[in-house]
């Protein structure tokens, strides 16, 4: 029989369960978005709504691994590459953004003297940030991902995702000032020593790890150990006097390079949802409404107030950087509202005491209400400014980016020299496969290949199988192929897939599933030898070609027949001499 406390957990559980099954679809479905659907699921079940959640503390704790996890991935997302191919626009926008609109909040609580100057600038960089998941939801949902304004959207957002990590180192430090000035050096030097360690035991030794776990072919040790590596570099940097979603980013960065990257986000994703959806719940239980209620003024005006002054800045900035006015006005009002990253920052500058616990419900509130309001004037703006022009190139969405992005699935025999020449060729390849030799030899001749089994489609979705131009089926495993072609056309049916069939009853079960080319994997290099033999026994081009032709004809109607009627139909074609009158005219 359960004792009563592990009812209680289980009762807590379903709970949490419960509210996001219901609340979440319900946003969802009004284009709210999954995060104030956590929200509301919160302040609904919470302590001061139906008070079905009562441990908020013991729950906060739990949920923080969200936002480690959180953390984590956005670094797995931002290779330096990556960073580097965009830096003009990071740099240039998303710093004058932060900078500028961080300056205007804090001189306004300044100014109001509603807190000390250093809790102020915590609170007005915090405002600063803008919803990453919300924005990028709607660029996504309106096909405007790659529109001028949309990339510009997104540069910004990701200078947030970035400064957000010092920003949270920050707040430990900026709260014990006024208390151990003395022991001030020692905890920077401990942070700097830990981050060191860090960053050489992840350059290298984390990709010799993956790759002995990804030898053993187990699914669960390798979920396990991606995140231990988690846990553990949180842990470091947090025993360092640093927040553990800086150690966490700093983990994601260093394995974003690794050939495991996408094995790894697809395998932390579904721990990452749940708990970032409970740490989002926990964020509405510590909204009391009596105080919200009471102070309804402040949070009313105080979101309509964010979200002017956002608007009116980001337009500003996207002005001065050369955009035209509808491109900025369309950028200003996509990132009017406060984004996750303020609940966190709001919610470890109260547990440092930077801030009363009205003052942070009374900030979540504000960015809460900026949230909901975001929807209806992004509608608003692009009903009143024209579409600006959409660009042909780029592609932000996907995890690698650029131009001719191939996704090659199966790096063997087929797989490598398709490869090979798509590369010569200038196309942009993405390569996967779940062989740790396989990676392990193609790393020795220059080749990128990430780790995952291109079967699942989770796996081609995080390998940006959304923006490819064409996904390749190079696999050995002719099941692995037929459900990925099955599942991939049913996702995407517009995307151009290609499939290598192990042999023809393979090309006969693949041709039902929707690939656009199916290619029979020893047929040409058959039909090659047999060329070769054929002109060293004298004869000529022109009669080599006609058999090759006659061979090719009569192989699709074997084929067709086999579809039809079985694998022993069109047998009489396997025989029959070729015609040699067509050869003598």
């Amino acid at each position: 029989m359960a004792a009563a406390g592990e009812s209680d957990f289980l009762i807590q559980a379903a709970t949490y369960l419960g509210a996001a099954a219901i609340a979440v679809p319900v946003f969802n479905r009004f284009k709210l978005g999954s995060i104030l659907g956590y929200l509301a699921a919160g302040v609904a079940v919470g302590p001061f709504g139906l008070d079905l959640l009562h441990q908020e503390e013991g729950v906060f704790h739990i949920a923080e691994l969200g936002v480690v996890l959180f953390l984590f991935v956005i670094g797995l997302e931002l290779s330096l590459t990556r960073l580097w191919s965009m830096r003009g626009q990071i740099l240039g926008l998303g710093a004058s953004q932060m900078a500028i609109t961080g300056a205007v909040i804090t001189a306004f609580f300044v100014y109001a003297g509603v807190m000390s100057t250093a809790a102020a600038i915590i609170a007005g960089l915090s405002f600063a940030f803008s919803s990453t998941a919300f924005a990028l939801q709607l660029l996504k949902e309106r096909g405007e991902i790659n529109t001028v304004y949309g990339k510009r959207s997104f540069s910004i957002l990701l200078f947030q995702d970035i400064a957000v990590i010092p920003l949270l180192a920050a707040i430990p430090f900026i709260a014990g000032a006024a208390g151990d000035e003395a022991g001030a050096l020692d905890r920077v030097v401990k942070a700097v020593g830990v981050v060191a360690a860090l960053v050489l035991i992840g350059r290298y030794g984390l990709d010799r790890v993956f790759r002995l776990v990804a030898g053993s072919g187990s699914r669960e040790a390798f979920a396990a150990t991606a995140l231990f590596i988690v846990a553990l570099t949180a842990l470091a940097v947090s025993w360092a006097g640093l927040s553990m979603a800086l150690g966490a980013f700093l983990a994601g960065v260093l394995l974003a390079e690794s050939s495991y990257k996408h094995q790894i986000e697809t395998d932390i994703e579904p721990f990452r949802g749940l708990l970032l959806g409970l740490f989002f719940i926990s964020i509405g239980m510590r909204l009391d409404l009596s105080v919200i209620v009471d102070n309804w003024w402040i949070v009313l005006c105080g979101a309509v107030g964010l979200v002017a002054i956002k608007a009116v800045l980001i337009y500003g900035v996207a002005r001065i950087a050369g955009a035209a006015h509808e491109s900025a006005v369309k950028t200003g009002v996509m990132l009017s509202q406060g984004g996750e990253f303020a609940f966190v920052v709001i919610s470890l500058g109260a547990g440092s005491a930077l801030f009363t616990n009205g003052q942070s419900t009374l900030m979540s509130a504000i960015v809460t209400i900026s949230m909901i309001m975001t929807p209806p004037l992004v509608i608003l703006a692009h009903r009143l400014v024209a579409e600006p022009h959409r660009e042909e190139t780029g592609d932000l969405a996907g995890p690698e980016g650029g131009q001719d992005h191939v996704i090659v699935a199966g790096f063997g025999r087929m797989g490598q020299i398709i490869s090979q020449v798509l590369q010569s060729s200038g196309v942009r390849v993405v390569a996967i496969d779940k062989n740790a030799s396989h990676i392990r030899n193609a790393e020795r001749f220059g080749f990128k290949v990430y780790y995952g089994d291109a079967a699942r489609l989770d796996i081609l979705n995080t390998a940006g199988a959304a923006d490819a131009r064409a996904v390749i089926f190079c696999m050995d495993e002719p099941s692995a192929v037929n459900s990925a072609v099955e599942r991939l056309r049913e996702r995407l049916p517009n995307l151009t897939i290609l499939a290598v069939a192990h042999d023809r009853m393979h090309e006969i079960e693949l041709k039902p599933l929707g690939a656009d080319v199916i290619v029979r994997e020893t047929l040409e290099s058959s039909l090659l030898i047999a060329r070769e033999a054929l002109a060293l026994m004298g004869r000529d081009d022109n009669e080599i070609e006609d058999y090759v032709e006659q061979f090719r004809k009569r192989d699709r109607e074997r084929l067709l027949a086999q579809a039809d009627y079985g694998p022993e139909a069109g047998m009489e074609l396997l025989h029959a001499q070729f015609d040699k009158s067509r050869e003598k005219a």
